[in-house]
C-alpha cells in the first residue's frame, strides 16, 4: 500500500512513556538521542515537526526512585513537576546539538475548550513554527487534576494536530501497530497495515491500558486516529523503538498501521 505520508509537510509526532523510559522509569537515553537525531534530520529536510511527549510522571517517578507510577493525585502532580523539568532539559540539550531550538507548550483541556484561549494557542503554535522552532507539547499534569485522571497524550496529540493543521499524526508506541489479536497473548496475531475507517470492529480490536508507566493503550490511539480523520489528516501507529523507521514511513513505505 502506498499512502500519503510522503506528502506530509507538517507532522505531529507523539512519543509515549514506554518509548522514552526504561521499565525502571529512568530515561532511555539511547532511544531519546536516536529520536531527536531523526527528528532533527527531518526538520533539516524541510518538515515542520511538533513533538507531543509523554513521560513527565513516569520519568519523575523514576528520578525519585519510585518502583511504579504513583496512584495518588498529589504524588502524580509532584512527579510530573519533577519529570517535566528532566524531559525538557534533555530535549533542549539533544536538539541543540543539531542546532534546533525547542519550546515547551503545556496544555489543559480547559484551555483548548475555551474559544479565546484556543485562539491564543493556535497563534502561538503558528509563530513557533514560523520561527523554525520545534514545539514540545505535554499536558500540564501538575495543575490539571482531571487530565491526570482521565486524559492521555494520544488524544492530546490529535487535538494538537487539529489546532495546527497537521498533515499527519504519528504515534510512537511499544508495539508495531494494530493487530487482529493481542500480540502479547497470541503469537499468531497479524499486523493490520491499513485501516481506512474506524468501525466498531476496529474498536473491538483495541485492548486496555499499556505499560505500568504510561496511561494509554490501543483504545486511546484508535480514538486519536478518529479525531484525526474528522480533522482531515491520517494517523500512523508504529513502534518507537527504532525511530529511524520514520524515514521509511515518510517515503511512503508500509510501516506500522496507517489509518486514513
Amino acid at each position: 500500500m502506498i499512502h500519503a505520508a510522503n506528502e506530509a509537510g507538517r507532522i505531529v509526532i507523539k512519543v509515549g512513556t514506554s518509548t522514552l523510559a526504561h521499565q525502571t522509569g529512568l530515561m532511555n537515553i539511547q532511544r531519546m538521542e536516536k529520536l531527536v537525531k531523526v527528528l532533527s534530520d527531518l526538520k533539516n529536510a524541510g518538515k515542520e515537526i511538533i513533538l507531543v511527549s509523554s513521560g513527565a510522571i513516569g520519568v519523575g517517578a523514576g528520578k525519585m526512585g519510585l518502583k511504579k507510577r504513583p496512584t495518588e493525585t498529589a504524588e502524580k502532580q509532584a512527579c510530573a513537576a519533577i519529570g517535566q523539568c528532566e524531559l525538557m532539559y534533555c530535549y533542549d540539550k539533544y536538539f541543540s546539538e543539531y542546532n534546533h531550538t525547542v519550546a515547551q507548550v503545556l496544555l489543559t483541556r480547559e484551555i483548548v475548550d475555551s474559544p479565546e484561549r484556543k485562539e491564543h494557542v493556535v497563534n502561538t503554535f503558528q509563530s513557533l513554527l514560523q520561527m523554525g522552532v520545534i514545539p514540545v507539547v505535554n499536558e500540564n499534569d501538575t495543575v490539571a487534576v482531571e487530565e491526570i485522571v482521565f486524559g492521555d497524550n494520544d488524544t492530546l496529540s490529535a487535538i494538537v494536530g487539529s489546532l495546527t493543521g497537521a498533515d499527519l499524526l504519528v504515534i510512537l508506541t511499544d508495539i508495531d501497530g494494530v493487530y487482529n489479536k493481542n500480540p502479547r497473548e497470541d503469537p499468531n496475531a497479524v499486523l493490520i497495515p491499513h485501516i481506512p475507517a474506524i468501525t466498531d470492529e476496529v474498536r473491538a480490536l483495541a485492548g486496555g491500558n499499556g505499560t505500568g508507566l504510561g496511561t494509554g493503550g490501543m483504545v486511546t490511539k484508535i480514538s486519536a486516529a478518529q479525531i484525526g480523520l474528522e480533522a482531515g489528516f491520517p494517523t500512523v501507529i508504529m513502534n518507537g523503538s527504532r525511530p529511524e523507521l520514520l524515514y521509511d514511513l515518510l517515503e511512503g513505505k508500509g510501516i506500522g498501521t496507517y489509518i486514513g
